[in-house]
């Protein structure tokens, strides 16, 4: 039997053993590796760095963790306390403002009473004479600062006023008119005027006699409570009892409801000035948040016909005063963490001076590596060149060893041929022509035959290349046994083949791959030597992959663990070098496949081919 030889001799041997484990190349008298030295090197100082970058990160960590703490805890503390006071601060504003509010209006709600009661205005009413009526209302208004006085007859005609050019106006459909008429008592009226702006009275009917003489109407000016919350940095609103802004900071806000004012976007509000000038980082109390904002709201009940006084106070200076401290103790952990980073960094400075000199060790270390592996690298080409050369060389000594036989079976042809050309001449002279030209139709036969198998064996000669293609492996197989049939006639050796109906396609080297069965087949022919009755088996089967399955029944393969390493043979010196199974598993793993072999379970080798199959995407692009 040939030689169990293994796969495919070329510098992938030797590679497999180089990569990894690099090449040992001797410094000094130590002799130690390149690897060795740079793990050696590597490892003593490893620990060292993990072992300060650990307690480095943790120490960084809980500093941090400290300084975010203490932030936190100052600025929670520091909030609170200023909150507090500015609460307190709010409260008293908002009472302050409420009873100022509350004082105008009832110093005002007086002035009808009064003024419906005075004989001077009666008189004028009665008379019909009002040339120092206006002058009589000129001179109260200064007394007790109403906004404006007008004096109605009972048509709802000014007759009287403080504001001359309004003398003579219809004024009969007023709510303030109105309301006096279908009163006996001073009547309080709020509304908005055509400009927008809030309008606050109060009127009252004059009678004489019982009799509706006319209307008196006092103008509460509360628009200048306004102006004086607006210079300060609370937004201020009052609500009537149907929960309708009256008066407001914000002049937008007059006539909505406080919810429709808060949503209201048209122009920038007082509360959003007032989020602005506020920090939103800031951790405040629960109470101090409204709606999102970092916003105090405060509510009070004014003791007037429902009306509260709603007040929003930013935290603009209790962040202030908060954020002074922060920074201040931010600035104190900074100068901390500089300090530590600057011993840090003196420590680091003086390991990286140590790790320069290891690093140039180191980088010269490396380049006698590259050097070694340029070195590898040029013989790995050389091994592939001679791999190629050594494979070249085992075909052509499988032609030698079919050469005697090839003879043969030329000679047997020839010899036929010489005999059908003498009996063609001779039924020529017999004037046969038929006959004759049957004679010639088997001498080309016989032609053909011959240049068959010449054929076979100049496409074996010459060397593989990559021509992958699609390839039925049963016409291989039959092409491998056409080229060892005159051995195997020789031999009278029994060949059992098994083929499917069906092309068993793969994508292969049609000539590397007859070299793989022949090479196989030869050393079937060498193990069957000394049975008496050589048989080989050659099975194709095609499931997932395809097969090619070659059996003799010769006394098997002792060593199957050294079976595919290079150079090893079992045959006599001369008869072979061992590397028919290298160079044949080389091929078949080339082709994407794999080759292996066991002892059959009778006896004899088995040799197993696995291929893979071109499946359906494949078939469609070819």
């Amino acid at each position: 039997m040939a030689a169990p030889t293994a796969r495919r001799f070329s510098a992938r041997w030797p590679v497999l053993a180089f990569r990894p484990e690099p090449p040992r190349l001797s410094r000094g008298a130590g002799g130690r590796t390149l690897r060795a030295m740079k793990t050696a090197t590597l490892a003593s100082q490893e620990p060292v760095r993990t072992a300060l970058s650990w307690r480095a990160r943790g120490a960084l960590l809980v500093f941090i963790c400290a300084a975010v703490a203490a932030v936190w805890f100052t600025n929670r503390f520091l909030t609170e306390r200023y909150t507090v006071a500015t609460k307190n601060r709010a409260e008293v504003r908002q009472a302050l403002y409420a009873g100022n509010l509350l004082s105008e209006l009832q110093r005002n709600s007086i002035v009808p009473l009064l003024l419906a009661r005075d004989p001077v205005l009666i008189g004028a009413l009665n008379s019909g004479d009002f040339s120092q009526t206006s002058q009589r209302l000129i001179s109260v208004k200064d007394e007790i600062g109403a906004a404006s006085l007008m004096m109605l007859d009972a048509g709802g005609r000014v007759v009287a006023a403080t504001d001359r050019p309004t003398i003579a106006s219809t004024h009969r459909a007023e709510p303030y008119f109105i309301a006096a008429l279908r009163s006996n008592d001073t009547v309080f009226n709020a509304f908005r005027a055509e400009n927008g702006a809030m309008q606050f009275n109060y009127s009252r009917r004059i009678e004489a006699g019982g009799e509706l003489i006319g209307v008196i109407v006092v103008e509460v000016d509360l628009r200048k409570f306004e102006q004086t919350w607006a210079t300060i940095s609370d937004a201020v609103i009052v609500t009537d009892s149907e929960g309708s802004i009256v008066l407001s900071t914000e002049p937008k806000w007059r006539g909505l409801t406080e919810e429709e004012a808060l949503r209201l976007r048209s122009a920038p509000s007082a509360i959003e000035r007032a989020i602005r000038a506020t920090a939103d980082w800031a951790a405040l109390p629960t109470e101090a948040f409204y709606r999102g904002s970092a916003l105090m709201r405060l509510e009070n009940r004014i003791p007037f016909r429902g009306w509260r006084m709603i007040t929003f106070t930013t935290y603009t200076s209790v962040r202030e005063r908060v954020n002074g401290v922060l920074a201040l103790e931010i600035m104190f952990f900074a100068i901390l963490l500089a300090g530590a980073f600057y011993l840090s960094s003196r420590r680091a400075l003086a390991r990286s001076i140590f790790f320069q000199k290891e690093m140039t060790e180191l980088r010269q270390l490396n380049v006698a590596l590259q050097r070694e592996i340029a070195e590898r690298e040029r013989v790995e080409k050389n091994l592939e060149v001679a791999e190629q050369t050594i494979a070249q060389s085992s075909k052509l000594a499988a032609l030698g060893e079919m050469s005697a036989s090839v003879s043969h079976e030329l000679n047997q042809p020839l010899a036929a041929m010489k005999t059908y050309l003498a009996g063609s001449k001779l039924l020529l002279q017999r004037r046969r022509p038929e006959e004759a030209l049957s004679s010639f139709q088997r001498v080309d036969d016989l032609i053909e035959r011959m240049g068959a198998i010449t054929r076979q064996l100049k496409s074996f000669a010459r060397k593989g290349g990559d021509a992958v293609e699609p390839v039925d492996a049963r016409h291989c197989i039959s092409s491998a046994l056409s080229m060892m049939e005159p051995q195997l006639k020789e031999r009278k050796m029994r060949i059992t083949r098994s083929l499917p109906e069906q092309p068993v396609m793969i994508m292969a080297d049609r000539i590397r791959l007859e070299q793989v069965l022949i090479n196989l087949l030869r050393n079937a022919l060498d193990a069957t030597k000394q049975v008496p009755e050589p048989a080989v088996d050659i099975l194709l089967t095609a499931g997932q992959i395809a097969t090619i399955t070659v059996r003799d029944n010769g006394p098997g393969i002792r060593d199957l663990d050294s079976l595919f390493e290079p150079f090893y043979t079992t045959k006599a010196p001369g008869d072979g070098v061992g590397l028919g199974l290298a160079i044949s598993s080389g091929i078949v793993k080339d082709l994407g496949g794999r080759l292996s072999a066991r002892n059959g379970k009778t006896g004899g080798a088995v040799f197993e081919v696995r291929l893979p199959l071109i499946d359906a995407d494949m078939k469609a692009a070819e």
